[in-house]
């Protein structure tokens, strides 16, 4: 079932497991429409848990479909610095994510992510 990866993934991301990324994630990859390789978008993540040293992926609502995922994360952490163009430093913000993946052969190879920005605005 794509939602045991999916689950699979996010647990993935949370221990920041980057050498088995990989395995849920495929070689190219689309990011809201931008193409990118694995290693690219490992790079994200890392720089997200640079932002966000206490970031964890919580799912809230999760949808299955094949070949593809729906999802809404909630977030409870606190950037260091700027976030999304906003500055935090440091204050603890509550936010979600609403994130659909698609999947080839068995991998996510597409990911569409809207951050609820005004969420973080309105708690600043």
């Amino acid at each position: 079932m794509l939602s045991d990866l999916y689950r699979g993934y996010i647990a993935c991301l949370n221990a920041q497991d980057w050498p088995n990324l990989g395995t849920y994630v495929h070689d190219a990859v689309q990011y809201n429409e931008r193409a990118l390789t694995l290693d690219d978008y490992r790079e994200m993540l890392k720089k997200d848990f640079r932002e966000i040293p206490d970031l964890l992926f919580d799912i809230q609502l999760l949808i299955e479909e094949p070949p593809r995922v729906a999802c809404r994360l909630r977030f409870e952490c606190t950037p260091v610095g700027e976030f999304m163009g906003l500055r935090i430093d440091g204050k603890r913000v509550v936010f979600c994510e609403n994130v659909f993946y698609e999947f080839r052969e068995g991998k996510i190879a597409k990911v569409w992510s809207v951050i609820d920005k005004a969420a973080i605005e309105a708690q600043l």
